[in-house]
């Protein structure tokens, strides 16, 4: 049964660290939550919703709902880009950009934003670092596109980065403890385990480094780490 003395949370959980650790800092903080993810076409998608249910389970809270995927197909807009096709990816010498979607952050909102107002939920989650290139990450865009959205749907939806003024570091530091081999953070996962080629993959290994934490991750290949 759902603690209903604490509002509840939308969260938008990709399977990834940052998102994982924040799933676990809000059960803590005692809230409901109500995971949320945004099923495009992907390559990696498959996987991230096996890592996904993984992680549930092993976090199991009567305050944690069931995911609930939400479908927004981008076949029509990225085409044969290397996200659709997994072809092509960033490697792991590659900069942090490199693997920025046009409009990701908005178009993952927009949707988990308008499921939030429908049931009645009043605060949206994600698991955003400071330090994010990208264009739809920061504070300007959120205050932007909260207001454009609250407009669009008579809401009072409140969208919240806990983790904007933290590091990676900082971020894994709140994670000790937690089930983070059970994440995935791949994209271009062969055969259901992280590639250990791609940008992404080199990311997660330096960010368990910087902690002085092993990496728990089974890699099909063995890794190439960032230079």
């Amino acid at each position: 049964m759902i603690d209903n003395l604490s509002p509840p949370v939308g969260l938008l959980l990709s399977g990834g660290l940052d998102s994982s650790i924040l799933l676990g800092m809000l059960l803590r903080e005692g809230r409901s939550v109500h995971c949320l993810y945004v099923r495009s076409g992907l390559f990696w998608e498959p996987d991230e919703l096996r890592a996904i249910e993984r992680f549930r389970q092993a976090m199991a809270s009567p305050r944690l709902c069931p995911v609930k995927v939400l479908d927004l197909p981008l076949a029509d807009l990225y085409g044969e880009h290397w996200s659709v096709t997994g072809h092509g990816f960033p490697g792991a010498a590659t900069p942090d950009d490199a693997v920025y979607l046009p409009g990701r952050n908005a178009l993952l909102a927009i949707k988990a934003g308008i499921w939030c107002r429908v049931q009645r939920i009043d605060e949206l989650a994600l698991g955003i670092l400071t330090g994010n290139p990208f264009p739809d990450a920061t504070q300007a865009f959120f205050d932007d596109f909260e207001s454009a959205l609250n407009r669009s749907i008579g809401g009072r939806l409140r969208i919240v980065r806990p983790f904007a003024h933290l590091t990676k570091r900082e971020v894994l530091q709140r994670g000790r403890g937690l089930p983070l081999e059970l994440t995935f953070s791949c994209i271009a996962p062969v055969d259901g385990l992280h590639c250990g080629r791609c940008n992404k993959c080199a990311e997660r290994n330096a960010a368990f480094g910087q902690i002085g934490l092993e990496d728990p991750t089974a890699y099909a290949a063995p890794l190439v780490a960032r230079p």
